[in-house]
């Protein structure tokens, strides 16, 4: 194995750990638990076997490789990446083709997903203190933009993967990009990015999983009311729910 393949691995090495999710999704599996987590797992997994120096494929291994092969990179597309598999699915119900769930019920899972994978990101930076790659700060464990990444992936694939396996195909392939370019910029190791994959994926799987309140079942009513206090006018807003 040449030192490019070595460094092509980091996009590749992702990939087939999503698509066996996603044959596990779209068959009719008996063990609903081993589907959706299965992939958060061995991501998990093999993020901390690269945390091993002794292991063949280790992160100061891929670093050091990086280093000799893409020492060029200095692009910054993954800081607007992250998010495109999210803005997918708006564009999508803006275009006409409607997800498994309404606009609204959509968001409310989006920002539930985000709010879990937030704590446990910022709840792991700081208490870990490991050093980026680079030098530049001491919150490198594990890769935020890697797990909003994945975060946006599952949401596309949980709300249009049942009509068209190219959707989560899509998403998948745009967040393990997002991973392997914080990799290729020297802004993570290869453990980083592996573990913020699985916290990505994990925490929009348990969201979906315990959602319960469906904003779409419930009678939303907006009153709007003029005030006027102390020589200003406003509007007075009440939002029932």
């Amino acid at each position: 194995m040449n030192n490019i393949k070595k460094i092509l691995l980091l996009y590749f090495l992702l990939s087939p750990v999503f698509l066996f999710s996603q044959q596990l999704d779209s068959a009719k599996n008996k063990h609903p638990v081993l589907r959706k987590f299965a992939a958060p797992a061995a991501l998990i997994g093999l993020g901390l076997i690269t945390l091993d120096e002794d292991e063949f494929i280790n992160r100061t291994y891929i670093a050091e490789h990086r280093k000799k092969n893409a020492a060029f990179y200095d692009a910054h597309i993954d800081d607007f990446l992250q998010y495109a598999p999210a803005v997918a699915v708006y564009g999508l119900n803006i275009a006409g083709v409607k997800g498994k769930n309404p606009v609204m019920e959509e968001t409310f899972l989006l920002l539930k997903s985000e709010l879990l994978m937030s704590v446990v990101i910022y709840t792991l930076k700081t208490t870990t203190g490991q050093t980026r790659p680079d030098n530049s700060s001491n919150n490198s464990f594990p890769s935020g933009h890697t797990a909003q990444a994945f975060v946006a992936a599952t949401f596309l694939h949980k709300e249009y993967g049942h009509k068209s396996i190219w959707y989560s195909i899509g998403g998948y392939a745009t967040a393990t990009a997002v991973g392997s370019m914080r990799v290729l910029g020297n802004r993570h190791w290869m453990s980083d990015v592996l573990i913020g994959a699985g916290i990505g994926i994990l925490s929009t799987e348990l969201v979906y999983a315990t959602h319960q309140y469906k904003w779409s079942k419930r009678k939303v009513k907006l009153t709007g009311l003029p005030t006027f206090n102390k020589g200003t006018y406003g509007v007075y807003l009440s939002l029932a729910i």
